[in-house]
């Protein structure tokens, strides 16, 4: 285990917690965060706006539904990854992408045809932009 690793892993969840939200994360610790053993630290992760393209493909594909539901409001996602939100088993992550902008008009289809009627409802509602909210001292994060 490298140095930097040891170090992470020595964090409390409280610290981990505050540094994915931190405005500046230390590069040498960024790396870790979307593959951290807890959960809460990669939701939080997961809502920063300026998230890598590895670091949306590493979450999106993430077992926790909360964290795939923060990637699926994003406006940045590939064509794959948008019909991976659509096909997702829970049906938050479907609600979650139901609004987004990048969906074409056969996944909107599906998803207004949805067995949860949330997610139909939220599909009818139509596209919606990305909303943020930034804190001071933390980074900005998608609602």
């Amino acid at each position: 285990m490298c140095n930097s690793l040891k170090k992470y892993k020595s964090l409390s969840i409280k610290t981990r917690t505050e540094l994915a939200l931190a405005e500046n994360i230390p590069q040498e610790y960024r790396s870790y965060m979307p593959v951290d053993q807890w959960n809460v630290v990669r939701c939080y992760f997961a809502r920063r706006a300026d998230l890598t393209p590895d670091e949306v493909a590493t979450l999106i594909d993430d077992e926790d539904h909360v964290v795939r539901l923060c990637i699926a409001k994003r406006n940045d996602l590939n064509k794959h990854m948008v019909e991976k939100c659509v096909l997702d088993e829970d049906p938050n992550v479907r609600h979650a992408v139901a609004r987004n902008i990048l969906l074409n008009d056969k996944q909107r289809e599906l998803l207004l045809k949805d067995i949860d009627e949330l997610v139909q409802l939220a599909t009818k509602k139509g596209p919606r932009e990305i909303r943020y909210r930034q804190r001071p001292g933390q980074a900005k994060l998608i609602k």
